[in-house]
């Protein structure tokens, strides 16, 4: 099979103010990183009201909705800021997610990349954060589960700031093992290791800052891997945030394009043994351009080569 990618133009109408790290230019360097490459292209899809209900309750659904402006811009909180082509976006960003599962599980494509903006895993149950609306991830682990009839479903986070709206989304959520890799201390704050979830159904690997590539490997080899492994899982989901980089602004870990191929492969290599060869990933964050580009083209390299 191959490899899919999913994306759509509305992606760039979700326009933060001059000088927000979430910025159009994210994801014009990450699809210009992705010409030419062997990919089944596909335009994300508007998701439905019923899919975000998965998740989140409808007061949050209407509130994002009705935050939307007629122009310019508005802030929903300190971070999160929303266009007139915002909630589109954030409708596509879901639905990209569902479509990408769906092709998944449905034997169109071994894998996929979701490239689509906003970001979701900071979205917690009835709150926006850290410029994320809804929780893409964690509902795409839902749409598996509930559409699809999985049982179990895992989830690897290696973006650098804890995924704490993933975490909230599915802490109850017994049929989903979330499995976060994160600078700590740093926003938001969360993602403590005794942190593991109603059903010990979380497993946070908190990194000390300057953590390197080798010793976020280990880190992997030691706990998430094998935890991954002992799930089971029907379906592997990835957040790939890629701002742990050496060279992001936000953070300061010191990772290498080399180190997001590896985790690539590894996660690879459990869904092979588990699920059939099935990953689905979104992208997360990443806020350094010319790093953010190479890491995804090294990401999407891994699942065109596995699939």
């Amino acid at each position: 099979m191959t490899t899919a990618l999913l994306t759509h133009d509305d992606f760039l109408n979700h326009v933060t103010p001059r000088g927000h790290p979430e910025c159009v230019a994210r994801l014009e360097y990450v699809l210009a990183a992705l010409e030419g490459k062997d990919l089944l292209r596909e335009e994300a899809p508007l998701c439905e009201e019923a899919d975000i209900l998965r998740a989140h309750p409808q007061a949050h659904i209407d509130h994002v909705r009705g935050a939307a402006p007629t122009e310019g811009s508005v802030s929903l909180d300190a971070d999160t800021w929303m266009s007139p082509g915002s909630y589109t976006a954030a409708l596509r960003a879901v639905g990209g997610a569902l479509r990408a599962v769906d092709m998944v599980i449905g034997g169109q494509t071994q894998n996929a990349f979701v490239a689509s903006r906003p970001p979701g895993h900071h979205a917690e149950t009835a709150e926006t954060m850290g410029f994320c609306l809804f929780g893409n991830v964690a509902l795409a682990a839902k749409h598996a589960l509930d559409h699809h009839g999985l049982s179990r479903v895992a989830i690897m986070d290696f973006d650098v700031h804890h995924g704490n709206g993933t975490q909230d989304l599915l802490w109850n959520e017994e049929r989903a093992l979330f499995c976060s890799s994160h600078q700590s201390p740093l926003w938001p704050g969360t993602g403590a290791a005794h942190e593991r979830g109603a059903h010990d159904n979380i497993l946070n690997v908190p990194l000390d800052g300057g953590t390197n590539g080798p010793t976020f490997r280990a880190k992997m080899e030691a706990h998430v891997l094998p935890a991954i492994a002992a799930f089971q899982p029907e379906l592997i989901l990835i957040s790939a945030g890629f701002d742990a980089h050496r060279a992001d602004p936000l953070a300061g870990l010191n990772f290498e394009v080399e180190d997001f191929a590896w985790i690539t492969e590894k996660l690879c290599d459990l869904a092979d043994d588990h699920c059939e060869g099935r990953v689905v990933s979104c992208l997360e964050g990443g806020y350094d351009l010319p790093a953010l580009a190479a890491s995804a083209a090294a990401h999407v390299d891994v699942l065109i080569k596995r699939g």
